[in-house]
């Protein structure tokens, strides 16, 4: 009997979930969907001249981790604009090219503003590991955005791998995440 009711309960749960989550207000494209744990293969990786030392760091490191970094530039230290290779990164992403992105610059702000005027861009700066885990798990970000004046090389590693090795929570996050993707699909 009490089997009974918790399976009837377990049933509403799901219908209540899968109305929230499949509502019309709350589409999101697909291209907007999470990559599950261990799919994360082809990252995306960009900087302006601020980040560009930290960039040729982590793309060793993500490589040796077996990712397959998509350099976006910038090549050199020599002056470059933060929103050229931002735009770059985020386009990466949102057009499916590439699972995630990271992009790097002295404080990761100006790119993570960049980066999130790509429409299905969810970019997040992240200076240690609870902010790394909290924009995947929470906010299912799919750029991070790194400094160079926030974050030694080892820690901006360790952000990384933590970053693109933890799922996105669902759940109770859904309808806010759905909530951040119309506000771009307003006019307004």
């Amino acid at each position: 009997m009490a089997e009974d009711r918790i399976e009837q309960i377990v049933e509403e749960v799901l219908k209540q979930k899968s109305a929230i989550v499949n509502s019309p207000a709350n589409e999101v494209p697909m291209t907007d969907v999470t990559v599950k744990k261990g799919t994360v293969k082809k990252i995306a990786l960009g900087s302006d001249h601020g980040g560009f030392p930290l960039k040729e760091y982590l793309a060793k490191f993500l490589e040796e981790k077996g990712y397959r970094v998509v350099d976006q530039g910038t090549t050199s230290t020599a002056a470059v604009d933060y929103p050229d290779f931002a735009a770059k990164v985020a386009r990466a992403v949102a057009g499916g090219d590439c699972d995630r992105g990271i992009m790097i610059d002295t404080l990761g702000i100006a790119s993570a503003m960049a980066a999130n005027k790509v429409r299905g861009i969810r970019a997040a700066m992240c200076y240690d590991l609870t902010t790394a885990r909290s924009s995947r798990e929470h906010n299912d970000a799919n750029v991070l955005t790194l400094g160079t004046k926030t974050v030694e090389p080892a820690l901006a590693a360790e952000i990384a791998l933590l970053w693109l090795t933890t799922d996105f929570a669902g759940g109770r996050h859904w309808p806010r995440v759905n909530k951040v993707m119309a506000l771009e699909r307003q006019r307004k």
